[in-house]
């Protein structure tokens, strides 16, 4: 993720921080700490350590929390020292992955825990903020949660779209197995839709914003044939009732695209 930091720090500090650089003397040594301010789990260390490393290479970075563990306001996350210049430039790129991550994973978990008791395993989607997928998804996993597909090669989703333009389902999963030997899944919004994907053996049906009762039925006309996925403005209570319909995966576009940034902060600790 070296690369990828490096683009964000080009990014954030254009060709110098002006504000440090014109304060804090090059040879300014000093420490900070990270402090968490809200209740979460933690995600992004690595990434947050790779911030000050770029910036200083000799720069210590302590942590004192791993990801995945759970946190609590006035945690202590990490510790820094080294050239304070490093730091403060550092900082804000620093807090926004760790907070972005760490919402992201803070939301995951408690989706994860609406379904605790039963076999479902809470997926995220593509619905990610573009260049930070691979961060987005590992901060899933972080708070208990699966990866769907990574990127378009790794699985055939046929959609209503693609079933318009193959003519059928059925022409469409055909169509999928002469270029690829992916896992196809189709996804389907009536019972005949349903029939149809069984019929031509997908290995997975996406049941897209059915209601409780249908996919109850739905799980039962299958009956093991294929893996089952729900799918569709899924909230954590209605993940609850979803789960309890007997479907093997839930996957949950809001993990990446409406998690609120857990709060923290990095306090500057003096002269080293």
């Amino acid at each position: 993720m070296t690369g990828k930091i490096e683009e964000f720090l080009i990014e954030d500090i254009g060709i110098e921080d002006v504000t440090t650089n014109s304060i804090v003397p090059a040879d300014h040594r000093s420490g900070a700490k990270i402090v968490a301010k809200a209740r979460g789990v933690l995600a992004g260390q690595a990434l947050a350590r790779e911030v000050f490393t770029i910036l200083d290479k000799d720069i210590a970075y302590t942590e004192h929390k791993k990801d995945g563990e759970p946190l609590k306001p006035g945690d202590i996350i990490a510790v820094i020292e080294g050239h304070t210049r490093a730091i403060l430039t550092g900082e804000r790129l620093a807090l926004n992955l760790l907070q972005r991550l760490s919402g992201i994973a803070t939301l995951t978990r408690g989706y994860v825990d609406a379904a605790s008791g039963t076999k479902v395993r809470i997926l995220d989607t593509r619905k990610t903020t573009p260049g930070m997928r691979k961060m987005e998804k590992y901060a899933v996993t972080m708070g208990g949660g699966f990866n769907h597909r990574g990127n378009l090669t790794e699985m055939a989703l046929i959609k209503e779209n693609h079933i318009a333009a193959a003519g059928s389902i059925r022409k469409a999963v055909a169509m999928v197995r002469k270029a690829s030997n992916v896992l196809i899944e189709v996804e389907v919004r009536t019972m005949e839709e349903l029939e149809e994907a069984l019929e031509s053996k997908a290995d997975r049906i996406m049941l897209d914003n059915w209601d409780t009762r249908a996919m109850g039925a739905a799980v039962s006309f299958i009956g093991g044939r294929a893996e089952i996925e729900a799918s569709g403005n899924m909230t954590i209570e209605r993940v609850k009732e979803t789960a309890g319909t007997g479907v093997d995966l839930i996957s949950v576009g809001a993990l990446t695209h409406s998690a609120k940034a857990l709060d923290m902060s990095l306090l500057h600790e003096g002269v080293k």
